[in-house]
């Protein structure tokens, strides 16, 4: 059965016609072009597909993209729309957070997200004090990042850039 939706990617509005049973990361990939997400596990178990929508992050390869219509789909690609990259991309550039670079863009999302929440003071389950406002420690941000795998063995570089991009 297909369906029309409507989304913006990147800034970008999209009318679409899918069916129902495609998943926005290949709604991005195979009709939009997008190739930031990557199609790592297609499982929700790696995080290579991680992109924001409405400003969560969110596993494209578990999300049906009928289920993203009207909503504001942001990429790696789309967090630096005037060529600046956007301060967790560079810290990312200084920090050595990449090695391969297959998950990075799937890192940067969900690092933006990370930030985003810590912001809404959202705890996770490592955060000790629910009172206080959140603290993004090494500990914090290796649990909230724990979604995100990286095959290369970037994460302390990962983790080295988040610490940077949180004080900023």
């Amino acid at each position: 059965m297909d369906r029309d939706i409507e989304l913006r990617v990147d800034r970008e509005a999209h009318a679409v016609r899918v069916d129902t049973r495609t998943t926005l990361l290949d709604l991005l990939r195979d009709r939009l072009g997008n190739m930031s997400p990557k199609k790592g596990c297609d499982h929700g178990q790696c995080g290579a597909c991680t992109v924001l929508v409405d400003g969560r992050r969110t596993l494209s390869c578990l999300l049906l993209a009928a289920q993203a219509s009207d909503c504001e789909v942001t990429t790696a690609a789309g967090l630096a729309p005037g060529g600046e990259p956007h301060p967790v991309q560079q810290a990312f550039l200084d920090h050595d957070g990449y090695q391969c670079g297959y998950c990075t863009p799937g890192q940067i999302c969900s690092g933006v997200g990370v930030l985003d929440e810590a912001a809404r003071d959202e705890p996770s389950h490592v955060t000790e004090d629910l009172t206080a406002r959140v603290a993004l420690d090494r500990e914090e941000l290796k649990e909230r990042m724990s979604g995100n795998l990286c095959r290369c063995g970037a994460h302390p570089g990962i983790i080295d850039a988040l610490e940077e991009a949180a004080r900023q």
